[in-house]
């Protein structure tokens, strides 16, 4: 009986012991738990809601491109892109398969898809192409129920309605390569995202992408996303309106037509540019969608180099279109004075070295004004030894040549002045003298582009003020606000008696008969232009061709043709506007670009006498009447 008591009392211990641990375990257990939902449920709250929501960014819409009256250059149109999401494909590659029996898809297209679906995670849509027509997105539409996984997106892409016209200012946009990214805008590491990379959709992108927006979504534990929960937009990037007028520079790339040339055309006042035509010119859309190997190929092997923009990289030799340089440095240090003549018998020497004219009967005995006339080159080889060309040089940097310009597009090149200084450094060489009459007479070392030209012409027609190019008609600063203040142009130096004598020379060779250019004059009253002529070599001619007869231009290989070149303004009474074409290879200035500098000129003209009077018709209509509404 004992026995049975001892046992009886050792089991209530041990019971009473294993329920005392287990109150102890469930007292934890509860306090645990309180100290979790109660007095960290705020924190564990908040962790919950991070992980149930995803912020995504969101690109906002690119700003438009104007032209000076409105004319869309570059927009956002629809891009419809078809998406493939892999878990609900059965088969990944009978899904492609079945895809490429109703739209376009390369092999590298396929590579790319199935290789992005092994890094990615199963939900995750994957690109299968983008700018699908409507048609190929009909199709698509049709055929759904046989192609498991696959649905349509649409985002938007830039578009260049104008293709080729004005291809070369506008730039193109594609997208963010690594040597890109600037790590400074999230909207970079966005799939897709694209940034300018040429012309002014470069130099003005920061302003142009605008602010992105961001989406909150609702995800599960693995990051599918199951509802969006709020959204805000982007904030559009800003409209840039451009100097350029479209239909001028479609007349102007029509009359370049098929040539490797350019030309300008620019407000000698404001330096706002009209026209800047370079031929031939390429589809900009092209590289937002993606050059084919075929098409980059063509594109970059061109001898006639489309991708440049030769109004402001073209590099060419000014010849004579330099003259007006030598002429005002003369004048400027009294080595010449405007009565003073020069007598051409078709050549100069110097040493035992001639230096011929152009003309090889000689011109005679010239003044300045008849020297730029009929663009006589032993005049200025010997104004040009007289001044010196160290003076030359530094009066055609405050004209704009040796230097770059200032435009607000990318890439433009300085082209080159040369003197003493830079010939030591650059070729080790000492200066000779003959170097003074060659680079005299615009050729030698000297390189000018067609916008340097147009800027050097304008500094001349208005008076001597350095006026500075550009091409969007308001400045975008900080904060992505449109501004343009009237600058105040520097003087370029030089007495109005020096620049109104070359003007009156100038003149003489549009509108005076013997003058280089006198049949491409403009005949309308009001209208004249004046100009300068300029052929430059861009190979030496041999003293047996000089005795045998120097081989006609056309007869020459394309490379070996001499560069036409003409500059201008108008008109010649108020000179409002500048021109400079430049025909590469094209042979005689007087001949080729004289003649396509006139036509753009007088169509220039033209439009700004049928604005104003259309703006005189609306004041006259308004006259007694409420317009305040009508701008």
């Amino acid at each position: 009986m004992y026995h049975d008591n001892d046992r009886s009392k050792l089991f209530s211990r041990r019971a009473l012991m294993l329920a005392g641990g287990k109150g102890a375990l469930i007292s934890a257990l509860v306090a645990r738990m309180y100290y979790l939902q109660v007095i960290e449920a705020d924190r564990y709250t908040m962790l919950s809601e991070e992980n149930r929501v995803s912020m995504r960014l969101l690109a906002p819409p690119r700003g438009l491109i104007l032209d000076r009256n409105g004319t869309a250059m570059a927009v956002n149109q629809h891009n419809y892109r078809v998406l493939v999401v892999s878990e609900q494909a059965p088969s990944l590659d009978y899904t492609l398969d079945a895809l490429s029996q109703i739209i376009s898809l390369g092999d590298h297209d396929r590579a790319r898809v199935i290789k992005e679906a092994k890094r990615r995670r199963s939900f995750v849509p994957i690109t299968v192409r983008e700018n699908l027509s409507w048609e190929e997105v009909a199709r698509i539409e049709v055929n759904a129920p046989d192609l498991p996984g696959v649905l349509i997106d649409v985002g938007q892409s830039r578009y260049y309605p104008l293709e080729h016209l004005g291809a070369h200012i506008l730039g193109y946009v594609a997208a963010v390569s690594e040597n890109d990214q600037t790590n400074n805008d999230p909207l970079e590491e966005l799939p897709g995202f694209r940034i300018g990379k040429a012309g002014v959709e470069k130099i003005y992108d920061m302003a142009l992408r605008g602010r992105g927006g961001t989406s909150q979504e609702e995800v599960n534990a693995v990051g599918r996303v199951m509802r969006e929960l709020e959204r805000r937009e982007g904030e559009p990037g800003v409209d840039l309106t451009l100097t350029l007028d479209m239909r001028l520079q479609e007349y102007a790339a029509q009359r370049l037509g098929d040539e490797s040339a350019a030309a300008v055309v620019m407000d000698i006042h404001t330096g706002e540019v009209i026209v800047m035509a370079s031929t031939p010119s390429f589809d900009p859309n092209a590289f937002n969608r993606g050059l084919t190997h075929e098409e980059w190929k063509e594109l970059s092997t061109n001898p006639l180099a489309p991708l440049q923009n030769k109004a402001i990289s073209g590099t060419f030799a000014p010849g004579s279109t330099f003259k007006m340089m030598v002429a005002i440095a003369a004048m400027e240090a009294g080595a010449i004075s405007p009565e003073q003549t020069v007598l051409c018998r078709g050549h100069t020497e110097l040493g035992s070295i001639k230096f011929h004219c152009w003309k090889k009967g000689g011109h005679g005995s010239v003044d300045l004004v008849n020297a730029l006339k009929g663009s006589c080159d032993v005049y200025f080889y010997e104004i040009a030894r007289r001044v010196g060309f160290e003076k030359v040089a530094e009066v055609a940097n405050r004209f704009g040549l040796g230097v770059p310009t200032g435009i607000d597009l990318p890439n433009e090149r300085s082209g080159l002045i040369p003197n003493r200084a830079w010939k030591r450094k650059a070729l080790g060489q000492p200066w000779h003298p003959g170097e003074t009459l060659i680079n005299g007479i615009g050729q030698g070392y000297c390189l000018a582009t067609p916008l340097q030209l147009a800027v050097m012409t304008a500094r001349i027609a208005n008076g001597g003020q350095q006026v500075i190019p550009h091409v969007a008609r308001d400045m975008i600063v900080e904060k992505q606000a449109i501004l343009r203040a009237e600058p105040a142009w520097k003087s370029c130096g030089v007495s109005q008696r020096s620049l109104t004598l070359v003007r009156k020379g100038m003149n003489a060779v549009s509108n005076e008969p013997g003058g280089t250019a006198y049949r491409a004059r403009i005949e309308q009253e009001g209208m004249w232009l004046s100009g300068k002529t300029g052929t430059a070599q861009v190979r030496r001619i041999t003293m047996r061709e000089r005795e045998t007869g120097v081989r006609k231009n056309e007869d020459l290989p394309w490379k070996e043709r001499d560069h036409a070149l003409f500059v201008a303004y108008a008109p010649e009474d108020a000179p409002r506007y500048s021109i400079a074409v430049v025909v590469e290879h094209g042979g005689g200035g007087s001949a080729v670009a004289a003649p396509i500098a006139r036509d753009i000129m007088l169509e220039v003209q033209k439009r700004e006498r049928a604005r104003v009077a259309e703006q005189q018709l609306h004041n006259h209509a308004c006259s007694g009447s409420d317009c305040k509404d009508h701008g």
